[in-house]
């Protein structure tokens, strides 16, 4: 399980793209209604101009209570299973 070190800070996962990241954020939302409306942003990487070099990001904002370790290693879980990663924000 996952550590926590501050258990309100926000969170992303970071998804290969557009489709991918709609689908993490939809699976999140059925399972997890407690998270909230979930923000989909696209992240150019530095330096790139070509669309197909962006990344997407799901942004979560901590639940009222905060973050656990059982809901952050949920978080990995559907990260990993859409080919992505999470990160604090």
């Amino acid at each position: 399980m996952p550590d926590v070190e501050d258990p309100f800070v926000r969170q992303l996962l970071v998804l290969p793209d557009r489709d991918t990241a709609d689908e993490a954020a939809e699976e999140l939302s059925a399972a997890h209604p407690d998270l909230g409306d979930l923000e989909i942003v696209r992240d150019a990487l530095a330096g790139e101009d070509d669309a197909e070099d962006a990344q997407w990001l799901v942004v979560l904002d901590p639940p009222s209570d905060g973050w656990t370790p059982t809901l952050l290693h949920a978080l990995d879980t559907v990260a990993a299973s859409y080919e992505g990663w999470r990160e604090e924000a």
